[in-house]
């Protein structure tokens, strides 16, 4: 990270430099570190550039001329889902910066870092990758600016994009121009984008060829916007997806299939590399991401869900791709010996908790399939379920030295789970501390089909078996569940049934999750066409703040300063019946003092005619 520590090694030079919005840390939950140590394992030296200043190009020459190209992130999450709430609101704090402090990286750093290291080295190839770069990789709709934005690609002069999770790409690249290859040159690997010059033409290609409705189309007509969507939908698959141009006025670009899965020898090897797990040492404030990813252990990636809020299969692939049990349980034995491990792993899984070694049953299917999820509108027939390879991961790991505890912290896909009432059973008696964090996301059907997410059924169903398993180990425990707002498709009357749901149950979320059109995403496109891009037909959004703000009050109708809020969107709804002292209301006839109070001081106080303040009067 430093000249210092290039003299230390002996470097002159490095061959990659990785710049990145992040903090450097070195545990495989953080692409730096996970990318860096797959390089350094091949035989390159690398170099981390963490969160540079961007104001000129000084800091992107400080650890010298990269021998072969910079590696540019915008870090873990897209900048600007890292900068601004759903409101857009400016966020007060920064997971991935030392001591939480905002303000570590720019808006579009993406964009902005590729910009900064052409400035610095004007004939070193840069390539881009990551989140950011993965779901902005095509022409899409930008909520931050509400517009729509070209590939960034367009953008950030960068010579290449590398979407997904790049271990695989990486290597390739390194490889490659090793090897005297020209940037040029790499445009036929798989998982790349890149934008053709004005006057080059398209390369050969062995497999079928797309086109996507252009960026000025899809400006012009939010329906080929929403058929764009679909189109790039159904080619997620790496085993039959084809390559896509997109125009964007007179250049064309290209979108090669993306990589294939790597198979459980391939995930094994990147995991197993020497990971410190640790933050440089340069820092001398906690990072709050690595302390709550550091003691928890990654045994999968990828879902097959296809939520369509969801950006995972955009980024990590559809297809799961599993650890073996070997590689799990030898850094589970490594991560005891740790002085400071406390002998509690604070979760184990990926992106989800239950899909371990889930694959087609037929891999001939398989490469041929273009559904978006296996289990929506129902699990597949051919969708391997069984979770006792899981299980048998679960046992042994809680039964390493050192090991007091094995939590499965979240992301436990429920309908699923309903298949193994052993997996329920054992994650009840062993893997839960208490609180359980699940997401059924919403009690309406009409929504939960606009999410491709299960029936509330389901839920109630795994609920019901949870608590059963619960009572049966002897222990007190609950669920957490989540739910979201001003999802496309929810109206007012949908959170109403919402909050209904919440009040007869018990439950009182302390935390609201709202509805952040990310970029690419099916639900994104619904936000923003009004349309459902695989049926065409009309989808109810809520776009405005205030309505959004109702969407959340609902969620929150017992909080005193919803109050009034909650109380005009159940008399607008004809919903008076849920006002008053009965049971199964949610809010009284009568405000609260505290309504009262917290609406007295939001509104000017009175004046009198000779000007004095008497006061504010709720009957005036």
């Amino acid at each position: 990270m430093s000249r210092d520590e290039l003299a230390a090694r002996g470097w002159d030079e490095v061959d990659v430099v990785f710049v990145t919005g992040d903090a450097y840390i070195d545990h495989p939950s953080f692409a730096m570190a996970l990318l860096g140590r797959v390089l350094e394992a091949d035989g390159y030296r690398v170099a981390i550039l963490s969160q540079p200043d961007w104001q000129s190009a000084a800091a992107f020459q400080s650890l010298g001329k990269p021998r072969l190209f910079f590696a540019v992130s915008a870090g873990n999450m897209d900048s600007m889902i890292n900068h601004y709430t759903a409101n857009k609101k400016r966020r007060a704090e920064d997971a991935y910066s030392p001591g939480g402090e905002a303000g570590k990286r720019p808006d579009r750093a993406t964009n902005v870092y590729a910009q900064r290291c052409r400035e610095a080295y004007s004939d070193v190839p840069v390539i881009v990758g990551g989140v950011e770069a993965s779901l902005r990789r095509l022409a899409h709709f930008d909520y931050w600016s509400e517009s729509i934005r070209p590939s960034i690609l367009a953008t950030c002069k960068a010579d290449l994009l590398a979407f997904g999770m790049g271990e695989q790409s990486i290597l390739e690249f390194a490889r490659h121009l090793d090897a005297g290859a020209d940037i040029k040159d790499l445009r036929n690997l798989r998982g790349v984008t890149y934008l053709l010059g004005r006057n080059e033409a398209l390369p050969e290609h062995e497999g079928e060829t797309i086109t996507l409705p252009s960026h000025e189309e899809i400006k012009e007509s939010k329906r080929s916007f929403a058929e764009m969507t679909r189109r790039f939908h159904h080619e997620t698959n790496p085993h039959n997806g084809r390559r896509l141009l997109q125009a964007h006025g007179d250049r064309v670009l290209v979108i090669n299939p993306p990589t294939l899965p790597i198979d459980e020898e391939g995930m094994d090897r990147i995991y197993d590399l020497p990971y410190t797990r640790r933050p440089h040492p340069s820092y001398r404030d906690p990072i709050p991401a690595h302390q709550m990813i550091k003691d928890s252990i990654t045994i999968m990636r990828g879902c097959f869900g296809g939520c369509t809020f969801c950006s995972i299969t955009m980024h990590q692939g559809r297809i799961i791709q599993s650890r073996s049990p070997k590689s799990i349980q030898e850094e589970v034995r490594q991560l005891a010996k740790d002085p400071d491990f406390k002998g509690h792993v604070s979760d184990i899984g990926g992106p989800t908790a239950n899909m371990y070694r889930m694959r087609c049953s037929k891999p001939e299917v398989e490469k041929i399939c273009r559904r978006q999820s296996c289990v929506h509108p129902s699990i597949c027939k051919l969708l391997g379920t069984d979770h006792s390879d899981l299980i048998g991961i679960m046992r042994a790991t809680r039964g390493v030295p050192g090991i007091k505890s094995v939590k499965v912290a979240s992301g436990i896909r429920m309908d699923l789970a309903e298949k193994s009432p052993e997996y329920i059973e054992e994650i009840a008696h062993h893997h839960v501390g208490g609180h359980l964090k699940v997401a059924p996301e919403h009690s309406s059907e009409r929504v939960l089909e606009m999410m491709k997410k299960p029936s509330c059924a389901s839920y109630e169903r795994f609920a019901e078996s949870f608590t059963k398993a619960s009572d049966k180990a002897g222990k007190e425990q609950y669920l957490v569940p989540y739910f979201i707002a001003s999802h496309p498709g929810s109206a007012v009357e949908d959170m109403i049934e919402l909050a209904v749901f919440l009040k007869k149950r018990g439950y009182r979320p302390r935390q609201v999750q709202d509805f952040i059109p990310a970029p690419m995403d099916v639900a994104t496109c619904m936000y923003y066409t009004g349309l459902d891009p695989n049926t065409m037909q009309p989808v109810q959004t809520v776009k405005k703040l205030r309505d959004r703000k109702v969407q959340r009050a609902l969620m929150q109708f017992f909080k005193p300063e919803n109050y009034f809020t909650v109380r005009e969107a159940l008399e607008t709804s004809g919903r008076k019946d849920l006002i008053g002292s009965g049971e199964h209301c949610l809010i009284p006839a009568k405000a609260p003092k505290e309504a009262m109070d917290l609406k007295s001081k939001g509104r000017p106080l009175a004046r009198n005619k000779k000007g004095k303040t008497v006061g504010y009067r709720p009957h005036r």
